[in-house]
């Protein structure tokens, strides 16, 4: 799946309507242009994209006020509503992604009620312990260690640093979420961190 979806799909959401300039606005504040495929050109082709499946609805505006055509703002539709949940629990849950798909998926982590989200990272340690179980036994002949293998055996040892690392990691958040952080979905208002209007991104130099 893209993460980049995720990434425009959640944008939008979080402001109710968007216009382009305000979604890369958001995700260069992020980091999301060094740690994704998210550059401007892919921001604004994916929100061409989205609109054109259904899963965004487009609005002419009015025009900037730096002058200009009219702007276009972009808002969910309820098929996008849909399809940003589909794409916000797959990468919570999914072991065999890019790290940009996980990234992205905790990016939006807290727009999930709180049960439901440490019912998915639950689901995400179960299969990391379940792969990293597939690469002591099927990956590791019997009698034989990594290093046995020369420096080929570093791969397994890299997979298997990769999965207990991710252990480690997700049982962290299931337990700060377990002991109340963060304000998650339906638990009331919190701050969206999000670039308004005119703010200027301190994260870019253009």
């Amino acid at each position: 799946m893209s993460a980049i979806r995720l990434l425009v799909l959640g944008a939008v959401r979080q402001h109710g309507r968007a216009h382009g300039y305000m979604v890369r606005n958001d995700l260069e504040f992020w980091g999301a242009h060094e740690w994704s495929t998210a550059k401007p050109g892919s921001i604004y082709h994916a929100l061409k994209q989205l609109a054109k499946q259904g899963l965004l609805t487009a609005y002419d505006v009015a025009p900037s006020t730096a002058g200009g055509p009219p702007r276009t703002e972009y808002e969910l539709t309820g098929a996008g509503e849909r399809e940003f949940g589909a794409l916000l629990r797959h990468a919570l849950t999914a072991v065999d992604e890019k790290p940009d798909m996980l990234t992205s998926g905790v990016g939006f982590l807290v727009d999930l009620p709180r049960a439901e989200a440490i019912t998915l990272l639950k689901a995400r340690l179960a299969a990391l312990e379940a792969w990293r179980a597939e690469v002591i036994t099927h990956w590791t002949p019997p009698g034989s260690t990594p290093a046995e293998w020369g420096h080929i055996g570093e791969i397994m040892q890299l997979w298997v640093h990769t999965a207990d690392s991710g252990m480690q990691w997700t049982r962290g958040l299931i337990e700060r979420l377990e002991n109340g952080a963060y304000v998650m979905a339906g638990e009331g208002e919190r701050e969206v961190t999000v670039l308004a209007e005119g703010r200027p991104n301190p994260f870019t130099a253009g």
